[in-house]
């Protein structure tokens, strides 16, 4: 919507709410005119029905609004006497126009002793999911690693918090939906979201009109280059992320694509390069913190008389932690995945002849990485040099680089972009230069073989951002596997994620805080009912 359609839509809204409330307003010894005032008429209600006015606020945040209306009309409706179930039931699915039978068919009575009762189990739960939105969507989010992407870094398995506070919580976009659920409803298999998602369509449909712009309260800190970093993938769908090439003309609004972590290997302004791949970042060769770990492939080649087993497998992926599998047959072996200091170890082995790392060659490219353009013979191993737009940072458009800017210019930045010939037009007039609206990065994985990441869909901006992973508060082993093979990690129970050096948990003094906080309450309590 634009404004001027907001502004409409409010205001009916409010005549809405006008209508069905000015005589409950009246009989609880308010003016009617205070029903129809946008925005007081809210703080009047709230004094009416007891609940705190600063849930005006609450009112205005997309998703959170949803559950906080629901409270009013719970608590109106028993305000004015109505408490059995079945009016609790017609209060909340009959989206507010329970009021009108409030005011037009009954003659219900305002009781002014009413309390809200929070050991109510209705009431209880909308205040639990109130808090617990308000803390999801603008402060602390649970993610869980779902790949091995960032394998020991960051493994399968492991339950983080990411705060959303260190860059900057985002507004949501979609203002209909479920809260604390992103894009799909758990055992239902159905969108949390009303949205349309055909392109054709999403431009005209009444439904796509209540989606806002993008809108982020600034946060305290920045990204930094290497930094682990929770974001909404650039491609549509899961599936289309390989080729970039969406489903069935599909869409999705920003803040409902698939979350993903990855290492933020180059940062807006940087020139990214990879050699043999190694990440070389304005011509110097990245440098990774100390916890990370870069995977790449090999290949095995075992001495004469010696063969490749299963008991030969298993004894590999425990003594060297490879986590990815082992393949191969007689004398030659494949590792999909082993961290440099795991190869260190196992050019050791007694059964080793040779070993050595699968890198991809210039002369091989693959037709499937970013930009996806015959032009550009990149591989996953042999990739760039590629410059990472800079908010306010100008270039040069021309035809060769169209292939690796167009999405940025167009999708990201909501222009009209095309090329005829070799000239490129943005908004219907001949271009030659370009200056970019926001930031862009370069997200990859440490496993450098076997991440779906920036090498195949390219940029992420910044309003696809979501936060910074900062805690691992529980990480369970062979959590894909069934829950019969389910084993606690505990030396990554309670740690951090960035910090150097060697990981430390810190869960004895969380439960020892916990276990003082107890005794303290048991004290208080003790100590009152003496009294």
């Amino acid at each position: 919507m634009t404004i001027s359609e907001w502004l409409i839509f409010i205001l009916f809204v409010q005549l809405l709410h006008g209508l069905g409330t000015w005589k409950l307003y009246v009989k609880a010894n308010r003016k009617a005119w205070e029903a129809f005032i946008p925005i007081y008429n809210g703080i009047v209600l709230l004094g009416i029905i007891k609940r705190p006015k600063w849930w005006i606020v609450l009112l205005f945040l997309p998703i959170i609004n949803l559950v906080v209306f629901g409270s009013i009309w719970l608590g109106t409706a028993r305000s004015f006497g109505k408490t059995k179930m079945s009016d609790t039931i017609l209060a909340i699915i009959s989206l507010g126009f329970y009021n009108f039978y409030l005011s037009y068919f009954i003659d219900a009575s305002y009781d002014k002793e009413y309390k809200p009762n929070t050991q109510s189990t209705i009431e209880s739960i909308l205040y639990a999911i109130i808090a617990a939105t308000i803390v999801h969507t603008y402060s602390i989010q649970p993610f869980v690693i779902p790949s091995s992407s960032l394998e020991k870094s960051l493994l399968v398995g492991d339950f983080l918090l990411v705060s959303k506070m260190h860059f900057g919580p985002r507004f949501p976009m979609t203002t209909v939906g479920a809260p604390m659920v992103h894009d799909t409803l758990p055992f239902f298999k159905i969108k949390s979201y009303l949205f349309n998602d055909h392109r054709e369509e999403r431009e005209t449909s009444l439904i796509n009109k209540l989606q806002l712009p993008y809108l982020r309260i600034p946060g305290w800190d920045k990204i930094d280059r290497n930094e682990i970093v929770v974001f909404n993938q650039p491609a549509d769908t899961l599936l289309d992320m390989n080729k970039f090439k969406p489903k069935r003309n599909y869409y999705k609004p920003i803040d409902k694509k698939t979350n993903l972590v990855k290492r933020c290997v180059g940062i807006a302004g940087d020139t990214l390069e990879i050699r043999d791949g190694y990440v070389y970042i304005n011509g110097e060769k990245n440098k990774l913190p100390d916890r990370a770990e870069l995977q790449f492939s090999y290949e095995v080649t075992l001495k004469q008389g010696h063969n490749f087993t299963r008991s030969m497998v298993n004894q590999l992926k425990d003594r060297y932690d490879i986590t990815d599998g082992i393949y191969g047959n007689n004398g030659k072996i494949i590792i999909p995945a082993a961290s440099e200091k795991a190869i260190k170890l196992f050019r050791k082995h007694p059964s080793v002849a040779d070993l050595s790392r699968l890198v991809s060659p210039k002369e091989k490219p693959d037709p499937e990485l970013f930009p996806q353009d015959p032009n550009y013979n990149w591989n996953i191993d042999q990739f760039g040099p590629i410059y990472i737009p800079k908010k306010g940072s100008t270039i040069s458009i021309n035809s060769t680089n169209y292939p690796i800017y167009k999405r940025l210019i167009g999708e990201y930045e909501n222009n009209k972009i095309v090329q005829r010939g070799s000239q490129i037009y943005i908004n219907d007039k001949p271009a030659t230069t370009y200056t970019f609206q926001q930031d862009y990065y370069w997200m990859m994985g440490d496993n450098r073989h076997n991440s779906i990441d920036a090498r195949r869909w390219g940029f992420v901006p910044f309003d696809h951002v979501l936060g910074k992973p900062v805690f691992i508060w529980m990480s369970i082993k062979g959590i894909n596997d069934g829950i019969k093979n389910w084993s606690i990690r505990w030396d990554r129970v309670f740690t951090t994620v960035h910090s150097d050096g060697a990981r430390k948990s810190y869960l004895i003094h969380f439960l020892l805080i916990m276990g003082l906080v107890y005794a303290f309450n048991k004290w208080r309590k003790h100590k009152k009912n003496k009294n």
